[in-house]
């Protein structure tokens, strides 16, 4: 948990990750010390799958909103909503729910402005919803939250006795304000106390990854935290993905890695990177808790967090974690053993740009057939494939495959991948070529093929080539030319087209493959020099808060940051981030430099390191090596002669993300 205004106390949360983990490089995972399998399962039968519920922290923090009227509410959608049909049961309180000090006896009190009828009478409501109801403290002096409510150091068995008493089935565990006593030791003691009371409580380790307790944790609790907090940004959520894939052979039934609850619906973040979210954590047979306030969730919330095909993949009995197949380039395939023998493959793509990720069935770990049937678990449709498993997959997005050999492949009507080439931007009054491509991935011929390209109202969308073929052969492929106009005087901004193809299997069976394309109306970058910091970008991702204009990156809100110091010289332009963080430029390859003085702000103390990277059209075409405080502020400089797209990365330096404040000093572009 991270004091939501107390920036120290976050440090100590990721300050001590793993050097190097967010590097694609090291994503190969360690050897596990009781084998390739993992731990046995646990005979108690507690967590045999991740758990799944519902945290308040990520949505309310310790706001008046949490109280025993919230978590009875959201008890209730559980089951209206059919979020306890999916596999929901856990409506678990985090920080907050105590008052500040014991009573005369040493025990926790309730506070009874957010929970008058007592944690007890929640309980019981709870528990007759067929549900489980969990708790919050910390393994320290106090809990994470500034108030300082009693943490349960020195008091393990009487806290857990009162847990216990209550009808509590889930304990979070946090590590704040320890003392500096051994983690192994402050956990064994609470799972001791646990277990003495007799009542089964899945125990939630939260020590944040530094002590490594997927190496010494499967004997003490159900799941540990293997990262810091989570926030509710794409940056974030990426930098904790990249550091919980690695350690897939720590996990299995009874001890799950944990790399923090769910932030589908806070706002954050798009419904493409939320479908991501919740795709991968599945992926990692991570436990699915979510944050958000659901009383106030939005249909396509509901919509991502009810997908009982990609919970089926989470909270398969086998209990294996996902594991990385590639990622060059920012295109992740990663795959899962499921208990039937079939394989869920993810193609991700990190990146900001639409791009083709492709692997096999037999590299997924299937066994040699003549053909598979493809589940796609968003589209919650059946096709048949020969063998490819690819899709032109969008930025940020996920696409989540459940493949099977089996004989009833020609059941199902061929696969297609559906593919677009050039127009990715168009500038105010002007007109894209778009060239799409439909291509047949099945064993079977896909008939009587017909392409249609969509855009928004107003829009001209023409083709300028043959739009249908009456047959399309496994591997074959049917490219469509078309000119795309917006009307005079749209805004800038990014718009969404409908690709779609619509054909017939071998049999008859009409078939239909949709897919969002998007294009970008964007200003030509202006002749001469200009700072970056004047001009717009196209996105902005950032590890923590946004990207900082003429300032350094403060973490939560805009505007929050000071003067961009690096070194002891203070700079009146320039961009303020936080790794890991990407700001891309639409440059419409009109432009040859970008120059900036670049260095981690001298606000950090001596904890930041970062690496600043300057990439073209996906290309790195300039790097520093690893910048840390102590040092002056070093030039940095690219040739971007030609590039539609220009980017500004600032990666880790290796030792996790703790005070990367990077800054991009007098950032310029030469056009």
């Amino acid at each position: 948990m991270r004091h939501p205004h107390t920036r120290t106390t976050r440090r100590r949360v990721v300050g001590a990750l793993i050097a190097g983990v967010l590097s694609t490089a090291s994503l190969a995972a360690p050897a596990a010390a009781d084998g390739a399998t993992g731990p046995a399962a646990p005979a108690d039968g507690l967590a045999l799958t991740p758990p799944m519920g519902f945290n308040n922290w990520n949505s309310t923090h310790c706001s008046a909103d949490f109280d025993e009227t919230m978590v009875e509410g959201i008890a209730d959608l559980f089951v209206a909503k059919g979020l306890k049909d999916a596999g929901y049961r856990y409506v678990n309180l985090d920080d907050c729910w105590a008052l500040p000090s014991r009573d005369a006896d040493g025990k926790l009190v309730p506070d009874p402005a957010r929970f008058p009828h007592g944690i007890k009478a929640v309980a019981d409501y709870v528990h007759a919803k067929g549900l489980k109801l969990g708790i919050y403290t910390s393994a320290g002096t106090k809990t994470c939250n500034d108030a300082g409510f009693p943490g349960a150091l020195g008091h393990e068995y009487s806290d857990a006795q009162q847990f216990a008493d209550w009808g509590v089935d889930y304990l979070k565990y946090d590590n704040c304000n320890n003392q500096g006593v051994d983690a192994k030791q402050r956990y064994l003691t609470m799972r001791d106390a646990l277990r003495a009371t007799g009542r089964p409580i899945v125990y939630s380790i939260c020590e944040w990854g530094e002590n490594k307790p997927w190496e010494w944790a499967s004997d003490v609790g159900q799941l540990w935290r293997t990262t810091g907090d989570i926030s509710d940004s794409w940056g974030s959520m990426l930098s904790i993905l990249k550091q919980n894939l690695p350690l897939a052979p720590y996990a299995g039934p009874g001890h799950w890695n944990d790399p923090d609850m769910l932030e589908v619906g806070n706002g954050g973040m798009t419904d493409t990177e939320y479908r991501t979210h919740f795709s991968m954590w599945s992926m990692m047979a991570a436990p699915l808790l979510i944050g958000t306030d659901l009383r106030k969730a939005s249909p396509a919330t509901f919509d991502i967090l009810d997908n009982k095909e990609v919970i089926a993949v989470d909270q398969d009995s086998l209990g294996k974690q996902g594991t990385v197949l590639s990622s060059a380039g920012g295109r992740w395939v990663v795959t899962k053993q499921l208990n039937d023998g079939s394989r869920a493959v993810a193609l991700f793509n990190e990146s900001g740009s639409p791009q083709r990720i492709a692997t096999t069935a037999r590299a997924a770990g299937l066994p040699d057939a003549p053909a598979y049937t493809l589940r796609d678990l968003w589209r919650h449709q059946s096709y048949n494939t020969a063998g490819t498993l690819s899709a032109v997959v969008p930025a940020h997005g996920t696409v989540l495959f459940r493949v099977t050999a089996d004989r009833h492949w020609a059941a199902h009507p061929p696969a297609v991948e559906l593919g677009l080439d050039g127009g990715r931007f168009i500038e105010p009054g002007g007109t894209a070529a778009l060239t799409t491509s439909v291509t047949d991935l099945g064993r079977t011929t896909a008939r009587e093929v017909s392409v249609t390209l969509t855009g928004p109202h107003g829009w001209t969308v023409a083709p300028t080539s043959r739009t249908r073929t009456p047959a399309l052969p496994t591997g074959r492929a049917l490219h469509s030319g078309w000119r795309v106009t917006p009307p005079p005087g749209t805004p800038k901004g990014s718009y969404d087209l409908a690709l779609t193809a619509r054909y017939r299997s071998p049999s008859g069976a009409s078939a239909v493959s949709t897919t969002t394309v998007t294009t970008t109306v964007a200003d030509p970058p202006p002749a001469g020099t200009s700072y970056l910091s004047d001009l717009p970008w196209l996105s902005a991702d950032n590890g923590w808060g946004p990207v900082e204009r003429d300032t350094s990156n403060g973490e939560t809100a805009a505007g929050d940051g000071h003067p961009i110091t690096i070194g002891g010289v203070v700079y009146a332009k320039g961009l303020g981030t936080h790794a890991p963080s990407q700001v891309d430029y639409y440059t419409g390859k009109a432009c040859e430099k970008v120059t900036a003085e670049v260095g981690v702000d001298d606000e950090e103390g001596a904890a930041g390191s970062v690496t600043f990277e300057i990439w073209a059209d996906g290309t790195k075409v300039a790097s520093t090596g690893v910048l840390t405080t102590d040092m002056a502020a070093q030039p940095l400089t690219a040739d971007v002669t030609g590039a539609e797209v220009v980017s500004l990365v600032v990666t880790d330096g290796g030792n996790g993300v703790t005070s990367d404040h990077g800054d991009w000093a007098d950032a310029r572009l030469t056009c």
